[in-house]
């Protein structure tokens, strides 16, 4: 029996594990062991993942948050390591481009445990990220890469790895799988402070805006102003987001709830009209459900929606934000080219890691 050890950390994470832990699951041939780094530490932004998705409390929480992304690196890295010495797990499967992600590949491999990376080979192209960072660095320690889409493959295949030893499957996007498996478990779901349809739902966390006083005032001022005059805005409010305003002296003058599990989501991005977002896998989530997203970001990790006009980047320009969410609001998007692999991901993943 193979004996896989996921490491996890953020929401993100939580939802794509889900469907791939369910198909590791159906594997005799498999046995997990989940480590949780506790890198999203609130009951609302962690705990109720797990309850609301069907998975196992992990079997090793680390409680790691806050500080500076060396620190918090250099602590997940210290507690993984430890746990790998412990388990002796025959594969390290890590998630995306958080910190805990680099984490648990760093620490397996100078271990010399062998790695898998399930979103391999996406990039922004924008190094001040810590995100494309991680990434790129996850990707280089892997020897199987699991890649959502064709333009992550030929990133791969751009760096050199084709002349690696590592393998390169393209397997779909795990995060279609999720939305696919959970859309028919929320019918009849309220959302707490949340009233009608046809809103415009808005996520804002990225350390690139909540970081940058003039970013996030700007992008205050834009999403004051789309509630004010085109539709009503429902941001649910992240904590860091929460602090940097405070520490701004900002005040955002739209419907804030407070962060949702991902069920909630579903309902929020299902009777809303338009997304604003920053964040990446909410630039897919809101194509998975047919509606037009506005990226407040410079760049994105996902080019395949921009090329086909689902998304539109806008950075931080109030003008420009303003004009695309008038441009976008209520507009239906369809996926006709089953960009993302069909709602399959997990089975393919699952699959591979058993033999």
């Amino acid at each position: 029996m193979n004996r896989i050890l996921t490491v996890i950390g953020a929401r993100p994470q939580f939802i794509k594990a889900s469907v791939v832990s369910m198909a590791i699951a159906e594997c005799p041939e498999l046995e997990e062991i989940v480590v949780h780094t506790g890198q999203h530490f609130d009951e609302n932004m962690s705990g109720i993942f797990f309850d609301q998705l069907g998975l196992s409390r992990p079997r090793h929480q680390l409680n790691i948050s806050g500080g500076s992304h060396g620190g918090m690196t250099g602590r997940m890295l210290i507690e993984v390591e430890r746990i790998l010495l412990e388990e002796k797990p025959d594969r390290v499967l890590v998630y995306g481009d958080t910190n805990s992600t680099l984490a648990g590949a760093l620490a397996a491999a100078k271990l010399n445990i062998p790695i898998a990376h399930v979103e391999a080979g996406l990039r922004s192209f924008n190094m001040r990220m810590p995100e494309e960072i991680n990434r790129i660095l996850t990707d280089q320690l892997s020897d199987i890469l699991f890649c959502p889409t064709d333009a992550a493959m030929e990133n791969l295949r751009q760096e050199g790895f084709a002349n690696k030893k590592s393998e390169i499957l393209k397997v779909g996007d795990v995060m279609q799988d999720s939305a696919v498996f959970f859309a028919g478990r929320t019918s009849q779901r309220a959302v707490a402070g949340v009233e009608g349809e046809n809103f415009i739902l808005a996520t804002l966390h990225r350390a690139e805006n909540t970081d940058d006083p003039v970013r996030l005032a700007a992008i205050v001022a834009a999403l004051n102003k789309l509630h004010a005059t085109l539709a009503q805005v429902v941001l649910p409010l992240h904590p860091r987001t929460r602090e940097a305003l405070k520490n701004a002296g900002l005040t955002l003058d739209v419907t804030l709830i407070d962060p949702v599990g991902y069920l909630e989501m579903i309902v929020l991005l299902q009777r809303s009209a338009l997304v604003l977002t920053d964040s990446g896998g909410v630039q897919k989530e809101a194509f998975f459900f047919g509606k037009p997203c506005v990226t407040l970001r410079e760049q994105t990790e996902w080019v395949e929606l921009i090329d086909i006009g689902a998304n539109t980047l806008v950075g931080a320009d109030v003008e420009a934000i303003l004009a695309a969410a008038r441009a976008n609001l209520g507009r239906k998007v369809v996926d006709e080219q089953a960009l993302y692999g069909g709602g399959q991901a997990a089975k393919r993943i699952a699959r591979h890691l058993a033999k």
